[in-house]
């Protein structure tokens, strides 16, 4: 094919392209009702008819095989946009589930048998089975309800390091008091 058959192709595309290309871009908006993603979509649509250009008959309607790559590239998008909400509700459903479990929780928590001497004792025996500087981040956190930001900030310490501190307290607290984590919590 003569180089200037070529050109006047990419001429006829360009043409093709811009006299419909609101109309196509409308087609798939109507569909994906996101104006940058139906943009994008009618873009990659477009590449993907360049470059497939060789297998279209020139007697081929460009308008239909143009319209069936967006509606193909719009259904893959619609494809994703459902496996997102669906992964989103899965989220929503299992934090909802997770806060349920800590409103009950605490409905059923009775601060009387939570600060009895007994129980106090217990709890101050394994505090002091902790190393110092965890029990301080522990106190701080769990007694004077600082985060551990502020744990960090008044400590001069990085949040990494009050986050191990708590992590080991809370494992070290398990472990001494797990003979007694029942009657704690009731």
């Amino acid at each position: 094919m003569p180089e200037t058959d070529n050109s006047l192709s990419m001429k006829n595309f360009s043409v093709f392209f811009q006299e419909n290309r609101e109309r196509f871009l409308t087609f798939t908006y109507s569909y994906v009702r996101d104006q940058a993603d139906a943009e994008d979509i009618l873009m990659d649509s477009m590449v993907a008819l360049w470059e497939n250009r060789n297998r279209w008959d020139h007697h081929a309607n460009l308008h239909t095989i143009f319209l069936t790559i967006i509606k193909n590239k719009a259904l893959n998008y619609l494809a994703h946009q459902q496996v997102k909400i669906h992964a989103a509700q899965e989220i929503t459903s299992h934090q909802q589930r997770e806060l349920n479990l800590r409103i009950a929780t605490l409905e059923a928590c009775d601060p009387d048998l939570i600060f009895d001497r007994d129980i106090q004792e217990l709890l101050q025996q394994a505090l002091n089975k902790l190393p110092k500087q965890s029990r301080e981040i522990f106190l701080l956190s769990r007694f004077h309800h600082l985060t551990n930001k502020e744990i960090a900030q008044q400590l001069g310490l990085s949040v990494k390091s009050v986050e191990f501190h708590m992590t080991r307290s809370l494992k070290i607290l398990r472990l001494e008091l797990k003979d007694y984590l029942m009657s704690i919590l009731f």
